[in-house]
């Protein structure tokens, strides 16, 4: 466990990313979720993030309900904020969104203050707790004046009056989140499929200004939502099927991979988690064996031979840190 700058609060190498279990392309049973969360647990895993925009609530409903046994001290939660949900009767699914559940709510764009307390509020309520630990402005990429003139603000008072221990932006690019950690005081932030095998992107802007400024990074999308789990024909690459020219990318680092006697999911893992400004990887997860592979996965070894050979092959930045043999 590492503590995130000065707020105390504490995360692990390996997290669980709980929008797999608020039923993420396809429907995961309630005994499923709870499962996956409590294999987690077992696994060593104590940082757990959601988010109301998982599920329309769901994946915060069911990480509460699974949490509630374990004493409050013995794990990390994190949410987001910049989405309210508001009822709505217009019927169907919220697959539109990527989620498999009824579209109940929609959702609203809100980083004003008001709004940032509000998505809180009723996070809380759905987490069933009385606190979390860490709070992301989440995607505030067509809002920025806004996130950064009201919501950011909001969170810094709210740390400021103890309602959160730490708090950060998550987003799925690195300009935005570069200027979070040249501009304000946050504590983290979540880059999501920016640094990837596939994708190195933070390695311009987001993880030399991280380094400089001491705010820890945590890295989720490790496996591009699915591609670098398994490069198969229709695999999902940023939550889209991966195009020709990427799955045949990822296809030859899981040759490399299995000839040097690792796995590709092994690989992805131990890369993200190589870069000194890096805190944590999330895995997202929606079984108790995929939880399992994961942990599995992220101790294993990956030789040093087989980052030598993909730098050789120009399939890796040369300047990109990689991971000593033996694991720590």
């Amino acid at each position: 466990m590492s503590t995130i700058g000065r707020s105390g609060v504490q995360i692990g190498e390996l997290a669980f990313g709980a929008a797999g279990i608020g039923n993420l392309y396809t429907e995961v049973s309630e005994e499923q979720a709870y499962e996956a969360v409590q294999a987690a647990r077992r696994s060593g895993i104590r940082y757990f993030d959601t988010a109301p925009h998982y599920g329309l609530g769901l994946s915060e409903r069911r990480l509460g309900a699974a949490l509630h046994e374990h004493p409050r001290t013995a794990y990390t939660v994190s949410t987001k904020v910049g989405r309210l949900l508001e009822p709505t009767d217009a019927g169907g699914d919220d697959l539109a969104h990527g989620f498999a559940v009824p579209a109940t709510h929609r959702r609203v764009w809100d980083f004003t203050a008001d709004g940032v307390r509000r998505s809180l509020e009723a996070s809380l309520e759905r987490l069933g707790l009385d606190h979390v630990d860490v709070v992301y402005l989440h995607d505030p990429d067509d809002h920025a004046e806004q996130a950064f003139r009201e919501g950011y603000p909001a969170l810094e008072k709210l740390r400021s009056e103890g309602v959160v221990g730490a708090i950060g932006a998550g987003m799925n690019q690195t300009e935005m989140l570069t200027r979070f950690v040249r501009e304000t005081d946050v504590d983290v932030v979540l880059c999501a499929g920016r640094y990837t095998l596939l994708d190195q992107r933070a390695l311009i802007d987001l993880l030399p200004a991280a380094v400089e400024r001491g705010v820890p990074v945590v890295i989720g999308g490790a496996f591009n939502s699915g591609l670098l789990a398994d490069p198969r024909p229709g695999a999902t690459y940023n939550y889209a099927t991966a195009a020709r020219e990427l799955l045949d990318r990822a296809q030859r680092l899981k040759a490399l991979a299995e000839r040097h006697g690792t796995t590709l999911r092994a690989a992805a893992l131990a890369f993200c988690s190589a870069h000194p400004a890096v805190a944590s990887v999330l895995i997202g997860a929606r079984s108790a064996a995929e939880v399992h592979d994961c942990a599995e996965q992220f101790t294993a070894t990956v030789p040093a031979g087989f980052w030598q050979e993909l730098s050789e092959a120009d399939l890796l930045p040369a300047h990109a840190p990689v991971p000593a043999e033996e694991p720590s």
